[in-house]
């Protein structure tokens, strides 16, 4: 296992190669605000704060991701800066009037925008990024389509520059803030290719980014065999409490997993029991509908792209 300490500046990731999947389920927003986020940071434990988010549609609404912060004796840790620029200068600014100490990493669960669109706000010689091993490639493939829809929603040039993890993790390493141990964990294709966790041992809390979902209808980017393999397994561990990515900033463990493995294993039989009726991808899209629909909210913008892509996995299983 590595320990990572604070040192030299990181570099920037090149933009080149679209992708459609995540984004065209997530393109029915309107028009953003001309309001500035702010940030009000929530403490969960002893030193650890959550910038809660909002139930939302990416780039319909600021703060849609909850964003965490962990204060150690000589540095702050931020997991996840946000969906813009200015989502970033906010939280940057929040931590300001918390603490003295400062940022020196920034942690991001995936690649997903409302995660990482604020990392130019932390963007300084003493700040280190970091991310899954997978996470530059997969931000060098939808760097410009995030831009360009950012700029879109925000009725201009958003300003922002994608800034990629000089540190990547390919299996699980170690962060000394100071007398406080951070454990950063990669997985294999689940959420995304490129999910992280981010558990602080002194208080036992687990920033699980998107492989927890609560409230917020999960949105299925990576495989849906391995997130549920990933997640269970997550299950099974003690932690005093898990931020989900989206929805409650602290939720009781291992009762949290619970609405996103349900979900998961229908939309997987259902999809199954589709495919096995030789059924096609557009009357699957039509026909299969979220179970305990009560539990969730954005059913309409997400389950289609989740049935897409449960289908394009599933339908090759032998």
């Amino acid at each position: 296992m590595t320990a990572l300490h604070p040192r030299q500046p990181h570099w920037r990731a090149p933009l080149s190669i679209l992708v459609w999947l995540v984004l065209q389920s997530m393109g029915a927003a309107a028009s953003a605000t001309d309001a500035a986020p702010s940030a009000e940071l929530r403490q969960v434990a002893d030193g650890v704060f959550v910038r809660p988010g909002q139930t939302g549609v990416l780039f319909e609404a600021d703060n849609v991701a909850n964003l965490g912060v962990v204060i150690g004796n000589r540095c702050v840790a931020v997991i996840d800066t946000g969906g813009s620029k200015s989502e970033g200068k906010a939280l940057a600014a929040a931590i300001g009037k918390l603490t003295d100490v400062p940022v020196c990493f920034v942690i991001n669960t995936h690649v997903h925008p409302d995660h990482l669109l604020g990392n130019e706000a932390f963007s300084t010689g003493q700040v280190r990024f970091i991310g899954h091993e997978k996470l530059p490639g997969a931000m060098a493939a939808r760097g410009e389509l995030y831009l360009r829809r950012a700029a879109e929603y925000s009725g201009g040039d958003a300003g922002v520059e994608m800034v990629a993890p000089e540190q990547t993790v390919r299996d699980e390493v170690q962060i000394d803030l100071g007398n406080r141990v951070l454990v950063v964990r990669a997985f294999a294709t689940a959420h995304t290719d490129n999910d992280l966790t981010v558990l602080d041992e002194q208080t036992g809390t687990l920033f699980a980014g998107d492989l927890v979902f609560l409230e917020h209808l999960p949105v299925l980017d990576g495989s849906i065999n391995g997130w549920l393999i990933e997640v269970g397994r997550l299950a099974a561990r003690d932690f005093a409490r898990v931020v989900p990515g989206h929805g409650p900033v602290e939720a009781d463990w291992p009762e949290a997993a619970g609405p996103v493995i349900e979900y998961l294993e229908d939309l997987r039989e259902a999809t199954r029991a589709f495919i096995a009726m030789d059924g096609d991808l557009r009357s699957a899209q039509e026909t299969i509908t979220v179970s305990r629909p009560e539990r969730w909210r954005l059913i309409e913008q997400y389950q289609k792209g989740n049935v897409a892509a449960a289908f394009a996995e599933l339908e090759w299983e032998d």
